[in-house]
């Protein structure tokens, strides 16, 4: 019994625990107002608690074009200067339908948003506010974006 269940940890449980993150993309919309920068946040949908817009890499984009995607379908960022390099990432589990949380590493891409609007995909789904970035620090719960926003 002890030999299959060392056999069972080695050949099916480590490999689990070592595989590598997924990875998502996330923007980091900034604007200056009233002469200082801001951040956009949004409500992710099932929780409700403030993060960045962010998701999978999606199909034909890269990953500077996914994130820039993603502010349009999440937050409603119109138009936009990227840069395409990215600034940061953080890691953090996901929650999937199942129950089960999958590890991910979010590559953040910081977005000049120049124009947004109040008509795009999920605008029903989510709330978006602009804050500074120490204010969004204190606002998102995980540690790695924390230290990228107090960068900022």
């Amino acid at each position: 019994m002890t030999f299959s269940l060392r056999q069972a940890w080695t050949d099916m449980v480590q490999p689990i625990l070592k595989r590598p993150r997924d990875i998502q993309v996330a923007a980091l919309c900034w604007r200056e107002h009233k002469g200082r920068t801001e951040v956009l946040l949004i409500t992710s949908r099932d929780t409700g608690r403030w993060i960045l817009p962010k998701g999978w890499l999606i199909d034909g984009l890269d990953g500077p074009r996914s994130a820039l995607q993603e502010a349009w379908e999440e937050a409603g960022v119109k138009k936009a200067d990227l840069i395409e390099e990215p600034i940061g990432s953080f890691d953090y589990d996901k929650r999937q339908d199942s129950g089960y949380d999958i590890p991910v590493e979010a590559r953040v891409y910081k977005v000049h948003a120049l124009k947004l609007v109040d008509d795009f995909p999920e605008a029903e789904e989510r709330t978006r506010k602009w804050v500074t970035p120490q204010q969004a620090a204190t606002m998102v719960r995980e540690p790695g974006l924390q230290a990228i926003l107090r960068s900022l």
